[in-house]
């Protein structure tokens, strides 16, 4: 709720979802421009719904940003390496969401 609160306030349109099986559905019906994740998630952990992601059609279009607790140098890797463009380690705050998301092009 909380960076879903950061986004709306830095002007943008915001969709939530439950768990990873649901959010890759919904990027199904409507590719987004980007995405906020978590590793830690009910169904489909966060690494799981990235793999998936980029496998579908336009699925190496959205910006994918980790936002976890998971911060050793192992998990910060496997996400790059599945496609991630950014991490930002838990706790985090307006700014450091500002910031990352400056540096990969959504702001």
């Amino acid at each position: 709720m909380v960076a879903r609160k950061i986004l709306q306030e830095l002007g943008f349109e915001t969709l939530e979802a439950a768990d990873g099986q649901e959010a890759l559905d919904v990027c199904k019906q409507k590719m987004p421009d980007g995405v906020l994740l978590d590793w830690n998630m009910p169904v489909m952990d966060g690494l799981q719904y990235l793999v998936e992601l980029r496998a579908l059609p336009g699925g190496d279009t959205p910006i994918v940003v980790f936002c976890t607790t998971e911060n050793d140098i192992e998990h910060i890797q496997k996400a790059i390496e599945a496609g991630a463009n950014e991490y930002i380690m838990k706790p985090f705050d307006s700014e450091i969401i500002q910031v990352k998301f400056s540096q990969v092009g959504l702001l």
